[in-house]
């Protein structure tokens, strides 16, 4: 498909005054910014210019670039699919990854805690323990004596374990409680983190405190949670004054490090595959914190933070499966494999799709631009069964069908100029002026129902007396009856025109006539004929009427109506017509016409009539040929109400004086 450089300007034609002042003001904030002298005057309001530029400039060429690139069907459709399926996926994935990021973050946390916790735990239940020594014994060798035994027994876990007697039964009671008779979990001093568990005995000497505590450091860290990477423990103490830029607010108190515990062996496993990131996380763990004078603070924070892989913690999680847990891993890494091959296949079938569909599009656009230029014998390649196929075939038909109307048109063209050219040559035929003859005067109107007339009128001067009038009424419409009707006008004319033909019978001109078109027409081509010659000096009106709606003539005390001849042109070789003689009266009027002007029809089906007709001109007799004619052409136009004419409508008007 064409691209949208066709119905658009190139982009920097297209820049606008506004657009090239921010190009100019972006290259002087970039100037600006490059140059080493930063405190030039004016230079930062120059760069806050040059920034706002930057996004104006940014923001245009993205316009510009989101036209051109949804200009394409085929990329609103990629786009499309890509918003609708391949998008939400991946936001899917990612928040699937963090959530994944996150459980494995808490279910470190959880490890190191649970794994500090049952170092507490394990402190406390040695403090719990009562060992019975002979009495002469004294307490610093009591005291040997139970940190050996206690280290017997969990000294990989814990070394530097020792035990104590002396611990002040204040400090005790301020750890345990006012009615505590334990105390077991971390203890902060300064910056030194202990294990630490303590508990009130009772035997035979009486009451006395056993404390059991183990240092917090990177030796005991080194054995905490194996399943994890490095750890940091991280050390604070609490600090009054509020403006310290190194404190940090927590829980209403502020805090300031004061040391850090590290892990020095421990490294982070290889990554077993692209699919095993690194998990940080932390847990906040909480002891008792001890002032240098003494004072306790309980739910003093400390945070462990630690690294580890994913693999690693996948072996905890699958621990209970043992051997099988790589088994299990490996299922969950082929059903992400199976999901992200399902995704790319969704995806190509979707690219796949849209070429299919922007294809025909494509097709049906270029094809536009040939019918543009006008090429209409450009055609669709129709290579589909759906309805993308049909569109191209009805995209084919289409043009084939503009194509045929368009040879019509042209063939209607051509014949509109030939009709053209028969009006004029008919106009032709039709005499130019009236006979000069005096007591005649002679009016005659003709109107076509089509371009061309099927009716025909002449007047043909004989000699200074004798006047011809005819009328006739060839059969059908347009060119064919305009033909039938010049080759009847040249057989009159030739007839009329010779010498003694004012002498000649109208019944014997009628015959010739009718030979002549018998012989030179077809079977179904025949003509109503009305022909009168009329001699002033006797006032005799003689004529023969071949099948056609008889004339009258009308004078104050009658009407004569001219109904003497014999049957239509065209039909019967050897026809005898009769010829019919009218002793004209002074001041009457002579009426022709033809059935165009009687046959119009009113809204319920009646014709104009003859008798209309005739009652139509007896009101108007006293007026000018022209007059009647014109009053006459009315009344049957008014009597039909409706502006098309079904048929040639003429009339000849002849007042004899």
């Amino acid at each position: 498909m064409s691209g949208p450089g066709n119905i658009q300007t190139s982009f920097w034609k297209s820049l606008s005054k506004l657009d090239w002042l921010a190009l100019a003001l972006c290259v002087i904030g970039l100037t600006t910014e490059a140059n080493p002298v930063r405190n030039l005057p004016g230079a930062g309001f120059f760069r806050l210019l040059g920034v706002l530029a930057v996004f104006y400039v940014l923001y245009r060429f993205w316009s510009r670039w989101r036209e051109e690139l949804l200009w394409s069907l085929r990329n609103r459709l990629i786009l499309a699919y890509l918003f609708l399926g391949v998008v939400p996926t991946v936001l899917l994935l990612i928040l699937a990854s963090m959530l994944g990021q996150i459980l494995y973050s808490q279910l470190g946390a959880y490890l190191l805690y649970h794994d500090i916790e049952d170092r507490v735990a394990i402190m406390s239940s040695l403090a719990a323990t009562e060992v019975s020594l002979p009495a002469p014994v004294d307490g610093k060798a009591t005291e040997k004596s139970l940190t050996q035994q206690a280290g017997l027994s969990v000294g990989q876990k814990m070394p530097k374990l020792r035990v104590n007697f002396e611990v002040k039964p204040k400090f005790f009671s301020e750890m345990a409680g006012p009615a505590g008779h334990s105390f077991s979990g971390l203890v902060q001093s300064g910056n030194q983190l202990r294990l630490v568990g303590m508990r009130e005995l009772e035997n035979s000497e009486g009451n006395r405190i056993v404390e059991v505590s183990v240092p917090f450091d990177s030796e005991l860290l080194e054995n905490v949670a194996p399943d994890l990477g490095p750890i940091e423990i991280t050390l604070a103490q609490t600090v009054e004054d509020e403006s310290g830029k190194s404190s940090v607010r927590i829980g209403g108190k502020n805090y300031r490090k004061v040391d850090k515990i590290l892990t020095y062996k421990r490294e982070l496993s290889p990554a077993e595959s692209w699919l095993d990131p690194v998990v940080e996380g932390f847990s906040k763990l909480e002891a008792v914190y001890v002032s240098p004078e003494g004072k306790v603070e309980r739910a003093h924070p400390v945070f462990a933070f630690y690294k580890a892989r994913r693999s690693q913690l996948n072996h905890r999680i699958f621990s209970s499966v043992g051997e099988f847990s790589g088994a299990r891993v490996l299922q969950i890494q082929l059903l992400a494999v199976v999901f992200l091959v399902i995704e790319l296949a969704a995806l190509i079938i979707g690219v796949v799709l849209a070429k299919a569909i922007t294809n025909t599009i494509s097709e049906l656009y270029r094809a536009t631009q040939f019918v543009r230029e006008g090429n209409f014998s450009h055609r669709v390649a129709v290579e589909r069964k759906d309805q993308l196929g049909v569109l191209g075939e009805s995209f084919n038909l289409m043009t084939s069908s503009i194509s045929r109307l368009i040879d019509e048109q042209k063939q209607l063209q051509r014949l509109e100029n030939e009709i053209s050219i028969a009006r004029e040559v008919q106009d032709q035929l039709f005499p130019r002026g009236f006979p000069k003859v005096e007591g005649l005067e002679i009016e005659a109107i003709c109107k076509a129902a089509r371009s061309v007339s099927g009716d025909y009128y002449d007047f043909i001067q004989l000699d200074p007396t004798h006047v011809a009038i005819a009328l006739g009424d060839i059969s059908g419409k347009g060119i064919s009856a305009a033909l039938l009707m010049a080759s009847l006008q040249a057989a009159l004319r030739s007839q009329l025109l010779t010498p003694g033909s004012e002498q000649m019978s109208t019944a014997e001109l009628v015959g010739r006539l009718n030979k002549h078109l018998v012989r030179n027409t077809g079977e179904d081509r025949f003509a109503t004929f009305l022909v009168a010659v009329y001699d002033m000096e006797t006032r005799k009106l003689r004529y023969t009427n071949a099948g056609h709606l008889p004339g009258f003539c009308l004078s104050d005390t009658k009407s004569m109506h001219l109904d003497v001849g014999g049957m239509v042109l065209g039909i019967v070789e050897d026809y005898p017509y009769l010829e019919g003689v009218v002793e004209v009266p002074r001041d009457a009027v002579f009426i022709a016409y033809s059935d165009g002007l009687v046959e119009p029809e009113n809204a319920y089906g009646e014709e104009f009539g003859v008798s209309r007709l005739e009652a139509a001109a007896q009101r108007v007799r006293q007026g000018d040929p022209k007059r009647i004619a014109m009053a006459l052409m009315t009344a049957a136009e008014e009597w039909s109400g409706s502006p098309e004419q079904a048929d040639d409508m003429t009339v000849i008007v002849a007042k004899l004086k």
